[in-house]
């Protein structure tokens, strides 16, 4: 987990043993935290009240109330604290009890610093995703045009819109599917002094070749058969404003050669005439593929390639904005409940830390039709691990990383797998290739 510079994360560690404390805090300051200790929960409740903790790690037994106490109390008054419990008594009754009440984790007791560091970092990690989706979920940030973002990547997309919309120069977006690309062609041309002019989309890809022509310039009447009367084109339809060619890689070659006379002479010519149009229009284009492996490879015009690439925009996929995953969550939560009539659902930290890390190959659209059907579906103001669509329950079963050790990757898989299946042991054991008792044996070993 990475630390902010500018603000450390707090944690008191409350044990009677005054060895165990000074070990925990010596090696816990060591990684940067800054660290309160209490012997006593009357203590610890004491420093709670006084200073904003972000992690009570706790002892289970001590003289007079106890760790079980102590997590009660913090999970009733501090929503903004995570808790962990450690003990040198650990047994599956007292894990479960514990983690009923709110304990995030358990440590069984001795502990390696490595065992420490892992569970702490899990802690914070969800508190810090908690905290996040709160955030969004009381304040949704309002954006232009549908463009929903507060990354890097979006701040410098949205200052290049501001750009690319003073200028009425040709426009190249490319992009993976789903990023939005459509989107970004809207804001740009509703920011500019045209935005009372016609914005018109075209998907190039859904237009046969036969048609590509009459299309996009407009026939007159009696130009082919069934030609019964004069009809525009999207060019005429979008003059003065934007027109906006999705998909432009898959026009074919002729219909590269018309693109290219527009984009040259700024006229069309109608199907059927041999009068110029003069037209006044914004051309952006958008492509899901490299647009330059196929001006090598023949398949796309060298020409027109740098006639449409004068402005050029990358839209990043949403894995490399990872920081605004949270922020589409609520956003399409709202949404959509609002839509639906429904009560806004809140996520578990579980399912909230697996919607994070999933990769979103289809992107922000992707995300959209996910959390859509959580919301319709979900008969419980709380969507779980069990409500997230199974390939994203896979995905997260096979995304162990390299600094966990064996037993804590062995235990998150074990725990994975029981989710996956909503508690069938039997089922668990099945996909485990173990039997019922060495199963059993599993969840005793790591207090699941």
């Amino acid at each position: 987990m990475k630390k902010s510079q500018s603000k450390k994360e707090r944690i008191l560690v409350v044990d009677d043993a005054k060895d165990t404390l000074e070990l925990v805090q010596r090696n816990l300051s060591g990684k940067g935290y800054e660290v309160f200790t209490a012997l006593s929960v009357e203590i610890a409740i004491d420093i709670l009240n006084k200073i904003p903790v972000d992690l009570v790690i706790t002892d289970l037994k001590m003289p007079g109330s106890g760790g079980l106490e102590l997590v009660r109390y913090v999970r009733e008054n501090f929503r903004e604290t995570e808790v962990m419990m450690i003990t040198g008594y650990a047994t599956i009754q007292g894990a479960v009890k514990a983690v009923k009440i709110g304990a995030e984790d358990y440590l069984a007791k001795p502990f390696t610093d490595v065992e420490l560091f892992s569970a702490v970092e899990r802690a914070l990690s969800k508190l810090h995703l908690r905290k996040t989706s709160t955030k969004y979920s009381k304040h949704p940030a309002v954006f232009p045009h549908g463009l929903v973002g507060e990354s890097k990547a979006m701040h410098r997309i949205y200052k290049d819109i501001v750009k690319t919309a003073a200028t009425r120069s040709t426009v190249l977006i490319s992009g993976e599917s789903g990023t939005g690309k459509e989107l970004v062609a809207r804001a740009i041309h509703y920011g500019s002094r045209q935005s009372s002019s016609p914005f018109i989309p075209v998907n190039c890809a859904g237009i046969p070749e036969d048609l590509f022509e009459s299309e996009l310039f407009g026939y007159l009447k009696g130009a082919f058969t069934g030609a019964n009367e004069s009809r525009a084109g999207f060019f005429q339809a979008s003059d003065g404003g934007t027109i906006f060619l999705d998909e432009i890689s898959e026009i074919s070659p002729s219909a590269q050669v018309k693109l290219l006379r527009v984009l040259q002479d700024k006229e069309i010519y109608m199907v059927g005439s041999r009068k110029p149009l003069k037209i006044d229009v914004r051309i952006i284009a958008a492509t899901n593929k490299n647009l330059l492996d196929f001006v090598k490879k023949g398949a796309f015009r060298e020409d027109l390639y740098f006639r449409i690439n004068v402005i050029t925009m990358e839209i990043p996929p949403l894995r490399e904005r990872e920081d605004d995953v949270l922020l589409l969550i609520s956003h399409f939560a709202a949404k959509f409940a609002k839509e639906l009539g429904k009560k806004l659902p809140k996520f578990s930290d579980r399912a909230l830390e697996i919607i994070k890390n999933y990769r979103w190959p289809g992107n922000v659209m992707e995300i959209e039709n996910v959390i859509h059907r959580l919301v319709v579906m979900s008969e419980s103001e709380v969507i779980d691990v069990s409500d997230l669509p199974s390939l994203m329950r896979l995905c997260e079963l096979h995304g162990t990383g390299f600094n966990k050790t064996l037993k804590e990757v062995e235990a998150e898989h074990v725990r994975n797998v029981l989710s996956f299946t909503k508690g069938n042991k039997t089922e668990t054991a099945r996909i485990l290739g173990i039997d019922r008792k060495t199963l059993r044996t599993h969840l005793k070993t790591h207090s699941i």
